[in-house]
């Protein structure tokens, strides 16, 4: 992490958090109970589970974009009540405007700020890190998936955010453009020091990126383990104990999805 990366803020507490929705049939679903997570400054934690756990649920709260019924939730001591360009949010889908440019949809954040005038040369900027140069003045429809989530990341990043909240955005991506983007998004964490918090089902991808790895259980969510990885970065997909990581990860998710038997009381 270089020198002038960010080492001090963006702190994000969960505290005690619960959240229950009624859905279309009007049944209460219970999607996450009792949550207390710490994730310090600078780092970066990947949210894993099977697939309703309530990942998407928490890092929708974390965003602000939700509220929970029960808990509390702050960055850097602040408890959080709504959306702000202090917490950028990546989604699975890069979720452009289509009739705005790469660059116009790049700067997005900046003109509904009001800030654009003042920043404006931070767009290119932006372009050259996220590798998009050459690709300013085309539309999304033009580009690849690859390159839609590249604007998507210099998006949300321009706007300077103490935390970057990534939901799968490199879900709906071939294994070549996912692995590349992974390293882009290393090399994005190192040299600005912006926490980040990763919602992904792959468990490689979770290895390869993350300083700690939060295991979740079904639904209800609740933490069943966090998992902190020392190995020094870069990370090689194929050393014995990355994939000695890798299948302690995948054991612990299968037992904590496969389904309780009954109980008795005697």
């Amino acid at each position: 992490m270089s020198a002038e990366a960010r080492t001090t803020e963006g702190a994000i507490k969960v505290e005690g958090v619960g959240r229950t929705y009624v859905d279309a049939y009007g049944h209460e679903v219970e999607a996450l109970r009792g949550i207390d997570l710490f994730v310090n400054p600078g780092e970066f934690v990947s949210l894993i589970g099977a697939s309703g756990c309530g990942k998407t649920t928490l890092l929708r709260l974390i965003s602000g974009l939700d509220k929970p019924q029960a808990g509390k939730l702050f960055l850097d001591g602040t408890e959080i009540a709504g959306p702000s360009h202090e917490r950028g949010l990546v989604f699975q889908q890069a979720n452009l405007f289509p009739w705005e440019t790469i660059e116009d949809n790049i700067a997005a954040g900046l003109k509904a700020r009001r800030v654009y005038k003042e920043k404006k040369k931070e767009v290119q900027r932006y372009i050259d890190m996220t590798g998009l140069k050459g690709f300013e003045r085309t539309y999304p429809h033009q580009v690849s998936g690859g390159m839609a989530q590249r604007a998507s990341l210099a998006r949300a990043l321009i706007n300077d955010p103490k935390v970057l909240l990534l939901d799968e955005p490199l879900g709906a991506l071939d294994a070549f453009t996912r692995m590349d983007l992974q390293d882009r998004l290393l090399e994005l964490w190192g040299e600005r020091g912006t926490t980040m918090i990763l919602v992904t089902h792959d468990v490689d991808e979770a290895v390869y990126l993350s300083d700690r790895i939060v295991i979740m259980t079904p639904r209800p969510g609740k933490i069943e383990e966090i998992i902190p990885l020392s190995s020094p970065r870069p990370r090689s997909r194929g050393d014995p104990e990355f994939l000695e990581l890798r299948t302690l990860i995948l054991e612990k998710l299968h037992f904590v999805s496969r389904p309780k038997g009954p109980e008795y009381f005697l």
